[in-house]
């Protein structure tokens, strides 16, 4: 049995990783280094990371999900009762139990390691312990220590908005995947302490920027940023679970005017699940089930209000504060 190598602390859900050398879980460690534990203890879910030669790439089960993943190529997804099954054949394999709080990464030696497996893995570990990720940005409010989520699909402007709202005295958790727990009366939320990725067209529009950023872009004009960076400019939030506020749905402004109003609470569910549930050839999977759950319980705990962002974002600080303001 491989020795338990490392735990993270995630705010009530401990994971725990072994593996026979740390670069097979550094993954995990550039996302949770922050909340890593100093000593080992009884891991509410476990990971166990081996190299091999032999990948069972066949697994028993029926089929999710075939095809490209963004970065990380092809895949396959089984699932087998309780277990999912992913597949990246020749490269590596990944088994998941969030019921009985296992996983088991098999990696080829000499192969470049895919990002979807870890994400993935943290999904379950964070389901196991009542959680679940949401593609959302999270920021506190400068006047209390509670968080307003901002819920939009890739490339409408999450970032660009949480940076401008950093600006104006918000201090920002994430700007890309919060994690939610429902299971008390009122919701909370902590941001995955993870870099931000800028493009140029954010540092074009919020300059104060600019000192965090290299010469280099990659191929989708942007770079990754470094939280550590990031403090020089803007206040960056502790991974520390606090209440959420209001969830905000962005929208672009059709006349570049910024504006915040009432959004019904069905249709802000629909917009949060159709971007963060995902569903296969098999339909929801049960992990997938409680992750709805969890975004109907934020729905109807919290107000919901969609914001028009223009020309300038950073007007929104002061439309978010009146209304949460008023609504108290």
């Amino acid at each position: 049995m491989t020795r338990l190598s490392t735990c993270y602390g995630l705010n009530g859900q401990v994971l725990g990783i072994s593996a026979d050398r740390p670069e097979l879980w550094q993954d995990f460690d550039r996302m949770l280094g922050i909340m890593r534990m100093g000593a080992a203890v009884e891991p509410g879910f476990h990971l166990d990371i081996t190299e091999t030669d032999v990948l069972e790439e066949e697994p028993n089960g029926s089929l999710v999900f075939e095809g490209e993943i963004p970065e990380d190529g092809y895949c396959r997804m089984i699932a087998e009762g309780g277990t999912v099954h992913l597949v990246f054949p020749g490269r590596q394999t990944v088994a998941m139990n969030d019921k009985e709080g296992w996983a088991k990464l098999r990696v080829r030696p000499g192969t470049k390691a895919a990002w979807t497996p870890s994400m993935l893995v943290l999904d379950a570990a964070l389901d196991a312990g009542g959680q679940h990720m949401l593609h959302t940005a999270g920021l506190t409010l400068p006047d209390r220590d509670a968080v307003v989520l901002i819920h939009a699909p890739s490339g409408t402007g999450k970032t660009t908005t949480s940076l401008a709202l950093a600006t104006q005295g918000f201090g920002l958790c994430s700007d890309d995947a919060m994690i939610l727990n429902v299971a008390s009366a009122r919701p909370v939320a902590w941001g995955l302490p993870r870099h931000v990725k800028i493009h140029q067209k954010t540092a074009a529009m919020i300059p104060l920027v600019s000192p965090c950023l290299g010469p280099s872009w990659d191929r989708n004009g942007e770079q990754a940023v470094s939280l550590e960076r990031l403090a020089e400019i803007a206040r960056i939030e502790s991974p520390a679970a606090r209440l959420v506020a209001a969830l905000l749905h962005l929208a672009r402004s059709v006349d570049n005017e910024t504006r915040l109003l009432p959004m019904a609470r069905t249709d802000a569910m629909v917009a949060l699940a159709m971007d963060n549930v995902r569903t296969g050839m098999t339909g929801l999977l049960p992990l997938q089930k409680r992750r709805l759950a969890t975004i109907g319980k934020l729905v109807s705990s919290v107000p919901t209000f969609t914001l028009e962002v223009g020309t300038r974002p950073a007007d929104a600080a002061a439309l978010i504060l009146d209304t949460l303001a008023a609504s108290n």
